[in-house]
């Protein structure tokens, strides 16, 4: 039995030299995706680089002041947090401060433009019809939309998501007219004039009929009249302009509003009252739908009262003639999208499909997603935050891991002495594969160095050098055993590798508890401690373990040289283990060559 166990052990020990090779090829294949990405530096976190910090102050709708409460705000915060970080850690920090206010931090690097329009996009989200639509120039230019494919989105259709089965159902309407091919005021005039006449309904419906609704009476006219004027005048490749359009209108009153196309031109329409708000969308995602060949498409989900809203307002718009068999999604006063029905969509949810790729389409389901926050925020200030206090610290915790590493190497040369080169290459191993996985995580998860993370990447040398100790104790207990270097390094292994894998895992838990109970810079110490924490594993078992291994083959560690760090008679071994014979109690005298 002995002898086949010693095979095992030689067979373990003669292929070292493949788990040197397996981590030498993952370091040189994550250095070469780093270099080939361009990401050779990781992004840093606002407090090192830098950033813009967004006020945004909580504004309730007449008559709902209660609404700003710490439910709501959290609410807020939840959905602007999902709405900038996305995917993983991005540092990018939303809290609130006061009663009423949210502090937004996004780092320089992480694209703020964008992220800072995913948090200034703040209104509530409203599903209104299309009443009439032409593409918008200054004034006395406009010029009708040739059909209904000229909307914000390029021609999307909205259709079941159960069934892409849907018919034609043709029928006239009065408000046709902004298909013609006129593109005079009159015609303009007539056009919307004509349309909020053509069906009006009380305020407040759920008919979905495009509809002004302020009245049956007189006052109509002078809405229209109103409305009328407001889009004749609509430039919408104005930014002022487009700023002013729609705002302080109520969701139960028509609208005028801007959106682009996907020619990149800008569209102006007439909106009637908000028949499904965002509140109504349950989920909605992007998805790539490969079954009908349409390419990225939007999925929503309603709620089950949104699901008989939406029904109701797409079954009266399927019956209408291009554009207004359109219904307008409309975020912060800009139509992002606008979907085209041919039939009543009761099944509660839809599918919106049309010239998307895949940043369009989930740009478009983030917005149904996270877009109806129960609070509307106007944007008090947007400040520069500039990163030299940060740039000190980091000077300061850089000098600091410095000193630590040196300690480290220094108390390694002293009391391991030549064991210190298998440690120093291994904290070396360990550094290089943070360094560069942290620059591939940037790009990837958003992942950004701030101090905190910092500061849990030079705790980790001390876990590192602790599992080097461990091993190298283990491995001098044996020696002290009487049992020569190569068999001390096998029998070592199986209780220090225990020792490491204990220690590690309590190491990670803390790290893994830390990251989901905390948020902001918190996350990142968390973070790079659990990352640390995991290669520290990869490192001891491919790399120091193999690397011990092939030295104790080599006379100056076998040996025991005084400067190895395994020299028997600095460490106090015991002499070697010899077998004796007990003398039996009723044989005769002891043969002397036995004793």
């Amino acid at each position: 039995m002995a002898a086949p166990k010693r095979g095992r052990n030689a067979s373990a020990q003669s292929r070292p030299g493949r788990s040197l090779a397996l981590i030498l090829i993952a370091v040189v294949a994550l250095t070469g995706g780093m270099f080939w990405s361009g990401n050779t530096t990781p992004r840093l976190g606002i407090d090192l680089a830098g950033g813009t910090s967004i006020t945004l102050r909580a504004v309730a709708e007449p008559g709902q002041e209660s609404a700003i409460n710490k439910t709501n705000m959290d609410t807020a915060v939840d959905i602007m947090n999902r709405r900038v970080n996305g995917l993983g850690v991005s540092e990018a920090e939303v809290q609130t401060q006061g009663n009423s206010n949210i502090i937004v931090n996004i780092p320089k690097g992480t694209n703020s433009k964008e992220a800072r329009d995913q948090v200034g996009t703040t209104a509530k989200l409203y599903f209104r019809p299309v009443i009439t639509t032409e593409v918008s120039g200054p004034a006395g230019t406009a010029s009708p939309s040739p059909s209904a494919s000229s909307g914000a989105s390029g021609g999307d259709k909205a259709t079941d998501k159960a069934t892409d089965k849907a018919t034609d159902k043709s029928a006239t309407s009065s408000a046709g007219s902004s298909a013609s091919p006129s593109g005079s005021a009159t015609s303009q005039g007539r056009a919307v004039t004509d349309a909020l006449k053509a069906d009006a309904t009380p305020s407040g419906s759920a008919s979905g009929s495009p509809s002004a609704s302020p009245s049956a009476s007189g006052g109509s006219s002078d809405a229209s009249s109103k409305l009328q004027a407001q889009y004749a005048a609509l430039d919408c490749t104005n930014q002022k302009a487009r700023a002013k359009a729609g705002k302080g209108t109520r969701p139960t009153d028509p609208v005028v509003a801007c959106g682009q196309n996907s020619g990149g031109q800008w569209q102006k329409y007439v909106l009637g009252p908000a028949e499904v708000d965002g509140t109504d969308v349950d989920k909605a995602q992007a998805v790539l739908n490969t079954t009908t060949g349409a390419g990225w498409t939007v999925t929503m989900d309603f709620t089950d009262k949104g699901a008989k809203k939406f029904g109701n307002i797409t079954g009266k718009l399927a019956q209408n003639q291009p554009p207004q068999n359109q219904f307008a999604i409309v975020l912060d006063g800009d139509v992002v999208s606008d979907p085209s029905v041919k039939q009543a969509l009761t099944s509660g949810n839809a599918e919106i499909s049309g010239n998307f790729n895949q940043d369009s389409a989930q740009s478009l389901a983030n917005m149904l997603s996270y877009g109806a926050l129960p609070l509307t925020f106007k944007e008090d200030s947007v400040t520069t935050v500039t990163a030299a206090l940060g740039g000190e610290q980091l000077h300061a915790g850089l000098i600091a891991g410095a000193i630590g590493l040196a300690l480290v190497v220094i108390y390694l040369l002293i009391f391991y002495r030549g064991l210190s080169v298998i440690a120093i290459p291994s904290l070396l191993v360990s550094a290089i594969l943070t360094y560069v996985i942290m620059a591939l995580l940037g790009p990837t998860i958003n992942f950004a160095l701030n101090l905190p993370a910092v500061c849990g990447a030079i705790v980790a040398i001390g876990i590192t050098a602790d599992s080097f100790i461990v091993y190298f104790e283990r491995v001098r207990d044996e020696i002290r055993e009487g049992r020569t270097l190569r068999p001390a390094v096998e029998r070592a292994w199986p209780r220090a590798r225990r020792t490491i894998l204990v220690s590690d895992f309590v190491s990670f838990l803390a790290a893994a508890v830390l990251f989901i109970v905390t948020v902001g810079k918190v996350q990142g110490f968390a973070f790079t401690l659990g990352l640390t924490t995991v290669l520290d594993v990869v490192v001891v078992f491919l790399f120091t373990k193999p690397l011990m291994t092939i030295l104790a083959r080599r006379k100056f560690f076998a040996n025991g040289h005084k400067w190895s760090g395994l020299d028997p008679k600095a460490l106090g071994a015991k002499p070697p283990l010899r077998r004796t014979r007990r003398p039996s109690s009723t044989a005769g005298p002891v043969d002397p060559k036995e004793a």
